[in-house]
């Protein structure tokens, strides 16, 4: 039995890792996650430090809340978006990392 419930609750860890992969799966989310893992920002902010459209960002961003990876805030007409699930900002940065790192030693840049 016992192996029974660790087999239903490790299914279930792998559902939820697809399901954080899948939504970390676009670029431009990743983006968005990484700028938010340097603070709290607007719209327009992830705007200038991504350079896609607004509608465009909107869209991902509301993804990203709808799933519970960001929270947000509003402040006036303005609307503030920050990293709430901190376990998929450690997992964007842990990969993104390690790709650039692979990045630059295919490139023959790293450090010898």
């Amino acid at each position: 039995m016992k192996d029974k419930v660790a087999h239903v609750s490790s299914l279930q860890v792998f559902e939820r890792a697809a399901e954080l992969f899948g939504l970390l799966s676009t670029p431009v989310r990743l983006r968005i996650v990484s700028a938010l893992c340097m603070g709290e920002k607007n719209v327009g902010e992830l705007r200038s430090l991504i350079d896609v459209a607004q509608p465009n960002i909107s869209q991902h961003l509301t993804m990203l809340y709808r799933s519970g990876v960001v929270a947000k805030r509003r402040s006036g007409a303005q609307v503030f978006y920050r990293i709430d699930d901190e376990f998929s900002g450690l997992v964007c940065r842990a990969v993104c990392s390690q790709v650039a790192a692979q990045a630059q030693n295919a490139n023959g840049l790293g450090s010898d």
